[in-house]
């Protein structure tokens, strides 16, 4: 994961966070990708922030109660980083 300066449509301001990016062959394994994080994140009842174009999928991990990075981030990251892998 690196840093990365993230703006988000309802946000005014920019805020340095913590980014997984994504890029993937095809709009269809962008979508079957975050289903799969989706489901995960379900499990874990620990939602991430996503933003989606065509075949580009960006994450941000944090954890809104605590205002940094949790351990629920650190597995969730895993999970996502294996599901990048095997698309």
């Amino acid at each position: 994961m690196g840093r990365k300066l993230v703006k988000f449509a309802n946000s005014e301001t920019a805020k340095l966070k913590d980014v997984e990016e994504v890029q993937t062959l095809a709009e269809i394994k962008a979508f079957g990708f975050m289903s799969r994080v989706a489901l995960q994140a379900e499990k874990m009842n620990h939602h991430p922030e996503w933003f989606n174009v065509y075949n580009k999928v960006q994450i941000t991990l944090t954890s809104h109660d605590c205002g940094e990075l949790t351990k629920k981030d650190v597995k969730l990251a895993k999970f996502i980083e294996k599901a990048a892998a095997s698309v």
